[in-house]
Order: structure tokens, then C-alpha cells, then sequence
């Protein structure tokens, strides 16, 4: 029996403990929050879910949506995911799974993982893209474009497009 006391004093594997930096200093609940710049506001982030980190200065989010506005307060564009990241310090927005993108004038663009960097105001993506408007449709391996969806420069693009299509430059329309 002493034998068996022996044993059992042994510690064992003891279970990792989370350290305090992979704890979130707030959990929010339909949360959501307006950027601005220069006082004006650019976009309004909402999320089902929030989990903020102060000293890395980062939100995660669940069930995203992102609204962006103009000068004058007009809704440009506004984009769905089912999760994404915001860098506070860096002003990058990072959405990811089933991102959907759209603006008022009926253009809708499909990916699942888009990058909006605040400093320039743009959308990125290294991954492929679905693109559907009222004048035509289209996909790529990547793209980077404003945030209204109206210059979208695409990485192996393919499409089509209704009507007289576009002129390359030096063309003339015959």
C-alpha cells in the first residue's frame, strides 16, 4: 500500500492555463460602431458578437456587416461575413467566410476573404471573386477596388458584359 501512496503524490500532467492576453477584455452583444475620419463618418461596423482586446488593440467578429458611406452620409457600399478582424492601431478590417459585397446600384461581388484598409480606402482580396452587376458579370483570382465597387482591377479576369462593351485605349467605335 505504501507503494501505491508513492505514486499517486506524483503531480501528473497539470492543464495548460490561458494566459490573460488570449482573454477578451470585453465580450459585446450586438455590437456595433461608426468610423470616422476627420469627423466625418466613412463606414458603421455591426457584429452579432464582439470580442475585444485592448493591448492588441483588436476586435473579433462574428456575423459581420460593414456599411460605408459618402461625404454626404449616402450609403456606398455594405458587405456581409460570417466572421472578420479589426486591427483598431492599423485601420484594417479583415472579412472572412461567405463575403458578400454590394452598393446601391445593384453590383455584387462574392468572395470568401476581403482586406478594407482605412488609410486608403479600398477593398483587397487574394482570393477568388465572383462579380455580378447590371451591365455583366465576372470573376477573377484576385482584386483590389474602392470601396464603391466601381474600379475593380482584377487578377486574371473573366466575364462578360451587355451592350457595345468598352474601348481599349488608341480604339475607335466603328
Amino acid at each position: 500500500m505504501a507503494i501505491a501512496l508513492a505514486a499517486c503524490g506524483k503531480p501528473g500532467v497539470q492543464p495548460a492555463q490561458a494566459n490573460v492576453a488570449d482573454s477578451a477584455d470585453q465580450v459585446l452583444d450586438s455590437m456595433w460602431t461608426n468610423i470616422l475620419r476627420d469627423g466625418i463618418n466613412v463606414s458603421k461596423v455591426e457584429a452579432d458578437t464582439a470580442w475585444l482586446y485592448q493591448q492588441r488593440q483588436v476586435i473579433d467578429l462574428k456575423q459581420l456587416k460593414i456599411t460605408f458611406y459618402d461625404t454626404t452620409g449616402a450609403i456606398t457600399s455594405s458587405i456581409v461575413a460570417d466572421s472578420g478582424v479589426y486591427s483598431i492601431a492599423e485601420g484594417l478590417l479583415e472579412a472572412r467566410g461567405n463575403v458578400v459585397a454590394s452598393n446601391p446600384g445593384g453590383r455584387v461581388l462574392k468572395t470568401e476573404h476581403f482586406v478594407y484598409h482605412r488609410s486608403v480606402n479600398e477593398i483587397r482580396s487574394d482570393t477568388a471573386f465572383t462579380f455580378t452587376s447590371p451591365g455583366g458579370s465576372g470573376s477573377g483570382a484576385s482584386f483590389t477596388s474602392d470601396i464603391g465597387f466601381r474600379n475593380i482591377v482584377t487578377v486574371r479576369p473573366r466575364g462578360r458584359q451587355r451592350g457595345q462593351g468598352f474601348l481599349l485605349p488608341g480604339e475607335r467605335r466603328r
